[in-house]
């Protein structure tokens, strides 16, 4: 009889491995501690061990996570891969609310990376298979929420956020409700709210205390501070921002520290200290450099730059603005937590008010220009709407026109205020103010092209004008009309060597001149000045 082999016995097990479920637990805790390295290796571990024990709820958690830790340390490719294999096995199990986190994970790799649209596709994908975990809808509507806030509907975000709270107190999720409470006082705040900015943050960080959440902490009173600091109760938003720092130096945590140093130097600003604004709010926009923080660095750059308008140092003002506007702009790619367009708007009406300001210092010692570029500006805005100019176009109207006589501060007094006619020379220097103008802005870069504004706005169709003695389409159209209107005002204005013409006998010298203008500048000026009641802006003729 042929002698048989026993059946292969199973291998013991290593006692070097450890179950599945463990190895998850402890690659958590290295990714809770910031050793990513360490939280791969326990992942992999996670799925080797129970691909092999057929564990499929744990290997599809496993896949999830290492997943996400992938994304962090920039293997985007990987991620994307790991997650679609935890979604598919947990759908094949038939645990939705396992694939709803992968969902979830996934929608945050297409948010990060600035597929906005795919991402809210996918947030919603998920939110429809989270019905049976509560703790996974809040943090999908919370989600939401974040798009929303970020395209600026903040009735949507709001919604999304209220939502967020309940599913979080609905699971008994503190952290999660402590960030709800946060995400409802900045709406509120954004929105003027400040009551109830206030009052959510304030249960965001009891909450934030009771689950012993310090960072959480931090930010929570880094916002009321803010609260404060609109309501001009300096005081207690000095001491709830130097609290936060405090806390957010204990954590070193740089880029929480470039936010408080902001809201101190906002406060030393309006406070009257204004050495101790410019050394905080320096040091916020240095944090923000080194963090890579655009957001921040934009903020700061703004705020810094207002502190350098109520000094008087209006062209600092505008060096800073302009990076601020060029940073915004990043937004939009970079997709920070901020409505890019509020923001921006908010940005553009503090250009214009340091520009306006500018120009109206400009003339501040002339009693018989005072009001001269406002009227211009406004004349100027009117005429381009008539040309059906576009919003950016009136904007830089506007600017241009405010500062197209910024070069007279360069011209002696006496030739500014000469009672009788200039001679040759003196006519000569007058005539270098639109130079003189563009050297006073070489170093100030603008998001709008006022430059060319500034410097032809003496220039005629006809190629009479100066500085370069431009002839018809060479001179921008901007510069035509800032010319017609510019000349409409002078003649209806008292000058040092004249008195004011009437608004009709300006009208008829205009008429004799219509041909340093293009016909539909000066067609479109006719219009305006008929229409508009500009006799009411400029002061009564002697």
């Amino acid at each position: 009889m042929e002698e048989r082999l026993p059946a292969a016995l199973p291998e013991p097990p290593d006692p070097e491995i450890r179950p599945a479920g463990d190895l998850l637990r402890i690659g958590r805790a290295h990714d809770r501690a910031g050793r990513l390295d360490d939280a791969v290796a326990a992942f992999e571990q996670a799925v080797e061990v129970a691909e092999r024990s057929g564990e499929l709820a744990v290997l599809a958690e496993a896949q999830r996570r290492h997943g996400v830790v992938h994304h962090r340390r920039g293997r985007d490719a990987e991620a994307r891969e790991l997650c679609r294999r935890s979604y598919y096995g947990a759908l094949g199990m038939g645990d939705l609310a396992l694939a709803g986190e992968a969902l979830n994970a996934l929608g945050g790799f297409e948010f990060e990376t600035g597929q906005m649209t795919q991402a809210r596709v996918t947030y919603q994908k998920a939110l429809a298979l989270a019905f049976s975990s509560e703790e996974l809808r809040g943090r999908i509507e919370q989600n939401l929420g974040i798009l929303a806030t970020i395209h600026g509907d903040h009735k949507a975000a709001l919604d999304h956020y209220r939502r967020s709270l309940q599913a979080f107190e609905s699971a008994g999720d503190e952290r999660g409700i402590a960030i709800a409470y946060h995400n409802l006082g900045l709406i509120a705040f954004n929105r003027g709210q400040l009551v109830d900015a206030e009052q959510h943050f304030i249960r965001s960080g009891e909450v934030a205390a009771r689950i012993g959440d310090v960072h959480l902490q931090g930010l929570c009173l880094l916002s009321q501070s803010e609260v404060c600091h609109t309501r001009q109760q300096y005081g207690d938003a000095m001491r709830r921002a130097e609290a936060a720092l405090e806390i957010f130096e204990q954590l070193g945590a740089r880029m929480d520290k470039s936010a408080a140093y902001k809201v101190i130097g906002m406060v030393f600003r309006d406070t009257g200290r204004p050495a101790l604004a410019e050394e905080r709010l320096r040091a916020a926009i240095g944090l923000a450099v080194e963090t890579g923080w655009v957001l921040g660095r934009a903020e700061s750059s703004r705020e810094l730059a207002r502190h350098y308008q109520t000094g008087g140092r209006n062209q600092d003002a505008l060096v800073l603005l302009n990076e601020a506007h060029q940073l915004f702009n990043g937004l939009d790619a970079r997709h920070d937590l901020v409505d890019v367009a509020q923001k921006m708007a908010a940005l553009e009406e503090t250009f214009l008010a340091v520009v306006q300001e500018w120009g109206q210092s400009i003339e501040s010692s002339d009693q018989y220009t005072f009001g001269h570029c406002e009227r211009v500006a406004t004349y100027a805005v009117a005429v381009g709407e008539a040309l059906g100019l576009d919003t950016m176009q009136c904007t830089t109207l506007r600017l241009g026109a405010y500062l197209h006589d910024v070069g007279k501060v360069r011209v002696p007094h006496e030739i500014l205020n000469k009672p009788g006619r200039l001679t040759d020379a003196e006519f000569d220097t007058m005539k270098l103010h639109t130079v003189f103008g563009l050297e006073l802005l070489a170093g100030v870069e603008f998001p709008w092209d006022i430059k060319p504004l500034i410097r032809s706005h003496h220039e005629k169709l006809d190629g009479t004008g100066y500085p370069d003695q431009l002839k018809g389409d060479e001179i921008p159209l901007g510069a035509q009309i800032i010319c017609i209107v510019d000349v409409f005002d002078a003649l209806t204005t008292t000058r040092s060597y004249r008195p004011a013409m009437s608004r009709e006998a300006a009208l008829a010298e205009l008429e004799r001149c219509r041909h340093w203008w293009r016909p539909e500048v000066y067609g479109a000026f006719m219009a305006s000045v008929g229409a508009s009641g500009w006799h009411e802006m400029a002061p009564t003729a002697v």
